[in-house]
């Protein structure tokens, strides 16, 4: 059982690095890159213009109801 497990977990290791070559070498992987890029990107884009909007409506908020009190 143990020869069958080290087995297994060895050719579960030279499968990974085969993958991780693939996708650092392989056809497409310069295009795959360049989309993870884009897709960070645009993720953090979306992350500060949320924070943008919604510390906007809060001020936005707040001097509203300040000016209706004053």
């Amino acid at each position: 059982m143990e020869i069958t497990e080290k087995t297994r977990r060895e050719l579960e290791r030279r499968v990974d690095e085969l993958e991780d070559f693939i996708a650092k070498k392989g056809i497409g992987s310069e295009y795959l890159q360049r989309a993870e890029r884009a897709q960070r990107d645009l993720n953090l884009a979306l992350l500060f213009g949320s924070a943008a909007v919604a510390l906007g409506v809060a001020a936005w908020t707040v001097y509203k109801f300040r000016d209706g009190e004053g």
